[in-house]
């Protein structure tokens, strides 16, 4: 075959035309996928993926349990960090409410709201780390994000919280000597959740929620299966929240 040979006006033509080509595909690589077509994305700016230490990602695997009373103020948490990640537990079904107990609570019966919380959280598999938060309490949301980012993936339960041993001589080989966290704050995984015992039973009553939900994890997990966490109390407000220029009454109601 004949080689072809372009004039040089026809070669001037011919590489002006290949140069408004390649410039158009540049330009327009942004909204269409030509460098995809070649098997490779790296240009493909419609993939978007979060890290899995990235706070939007964290927060999407964060559940804030929240047992409330009539003397709760939820606007105030409303306005908070805490907002969207709270999982108020309620008796009775009413609007904001995630988890409905159906059962009227009081000072003297929370260790059944814990019961029911409990239960209701096996349900939750999308979720990796709960806080169980009392409604005078706060905590700082970097912190959090730490806590979160220091033991995600662990295969282990975690409790996270300021442990103390329960005395109860009434109730020896179930709640006496249970090792509990403190009720303002404490920070869990979800391996933790699947093992607890939530038809953990003793036999006197009523008895600290708090150390029940630490019967749970003994009777279930087993205390020598779980990563138990001293918590930074700098970065948890119990009952007052004094920083810098700011100090706040948490719990007005004294009888609180």
């Amino acid at each position: 075959m004949p080689a072809i040979i372009l004039s040089r006006p026809r070669m001037v033509v011919l590489l002006v035309m290949t140069g408004i080509v390649l410039t158009s595909l540049i330009l327009t690589s942004g909204h269409h996928n030509y460098w995809g077509a070649f098997g490779d994305n790296l240009q493909n700016e419609n993939i978007i993926s979060l890290k899995p230490t990235s706070e939007e990602y964290l927060l999407k695997k964060l559940a804030i349990i929240f047992p409330v009373n009539n003397n709760t103020d939820m606007q105030f948490y409303k306005n908070t960090w805490l907002r969207e990640y709270l999982y108020p537990v309620c008796d009775w079904s009413e609007p904001g409410c995630k988890i409905v107990c159906n059962k009227d609570s009081t000072y003297r019966t929370l260790e059944e709201k814990t019961f029911c919380f409990s239960r209701e959280m096996k349900n939750f598999s999308d979720k990796e780390f709960f806080i169980k938060l009392d409604d005078d309490s706060f905590v700082d949301r970097d912190y959090v994000f730490d806590l979160m980012r220091t033991y995600g993936g662990w295969n282990k339960p975690v409790y996270i919280s300021d442990h103390t041993r329960f005395g109860d001589s009434a109730n020896k080989g179930t709640l006496d000597g249970v090792l509990y966290g403190n009720g303002k704050f404490y920070m869990f995984n979800f391996n933790l959740v699947k093992c607890l015992d939530v038809k953990f039973e003793y036999e006197h009553h009523p008895r600290n929620e708090d150390a029940v939900f630490g019967g749970m994890v003994r009777s279930g997990c087993g205390e020598e299966n779980v990563e138990f966490v001293q918590e930074n109390d700098d970065k948890i407000w119990h009952k007052q929240y004094k920083s810098k220029n700011k100090y706040i009454d948490l719990a007005y109601i004294k009888n609180h």
